[in-house]
C-alpha cells in the first residue's frame, strides 16, 4: 500500500523522478518477482494453449469469415489515422 504520509521533495524538481523511482524499487524488493507467485503447472498450460490457438482458429475458419476479419482489422486500422 501507498505510504501518503512519506514526504517528497517539494523544491527541488529534478530530485522528484529519482525519489518516485526508488519508492518503485522499495515496492518490488517486498513483492519479489512475479515469476516467483506463478504456478508453473498453469503457466505451462496456457503456452500450451497459446502455442496451437491461432493455427487451430485458423483452420476451422472459412475463406469468406476470414476475409471479414480482415476487412473489419483494415477499416479499424485505417478509422483511427483519420
Amino acid at each position: 500500500m501507498h505510504d501518503r504520509s512519506r514526504k517528497r521533495p517539494q523544491e527541488d524538481l529534478s530530485a522528484l523522478p529519482a525519489s518516485a523511482a526508488q519508492e518503485g524499487a522499495e515496492e518490488d524488493e517486498v513483492d519479489g518477482p512475479a515469476d516467483d507467485r506463478k504456478d508453473p503447472a498453469a503457466v505451462a498450460l496456457g503456452r500450451k494453449g497459446g502455442l496451437k490457438g491461432g493455427k487451430a482458429r485458423a483452420a476451422k475458419l472459412t475463406a469468406e469469415r476470414r476475409r471479414e476479419i480482415a476487412k473489419r482489422a483494415a477499416l479499424a486500422r485505417w478509422s483511427r489515422d483519420a
